[in-house]
């Protein structure tokens, strides 16, 4: 495998991986900020209905119910919403990571 990669340095051809990485990072690119729209509307949406539950509930039982679905609701949201987040932030970094990583073992 080494000696494809310096075979590829040496003659001037584009690394195969970044051939093939570039249109799924391109994608994820794309992806990324609807994904994020996406995510806060309906999180919005669906901790909206659960507060209303929460709010109509007239049982112990049934408020608890309701307050455990939204606390969990609310997690899943946040934990969702920063792993975006951390993609979007992270992507460019990721991608750099990945072509020095190429470079240098072609180089070698």
């Amino acid at each position: 495998m080494n000696n494809a990669l310096m075979f590829l340095a040496a003659s001037g051809a584009e690394n195969p991986f970044e051939t093939m990485t570039n249109p799924i990072i391109d994608l994820l690119d794309m992806i990324l900020g609807p994904a994020l729209a996406i995510v806060g509307a309906l999180g919005a949406i669906f901790c909206i209905i659960l507060g209303v539950k929460f709010a109509k509930a007239e049982e112990p039982q049934d408020r608890e119910k309701a307050k455990h679905g939204l606390r969990n609701a609310i997690i899943g949201f946040v934990l969702i919403f920063v792993l975006l987040v951390g993609l979007k932030i992270g992507l460019p970094a990721m991608q750099e990571w990945a072509s020095s990583a190429t470079s240098s073992t072609a180089s070698n």
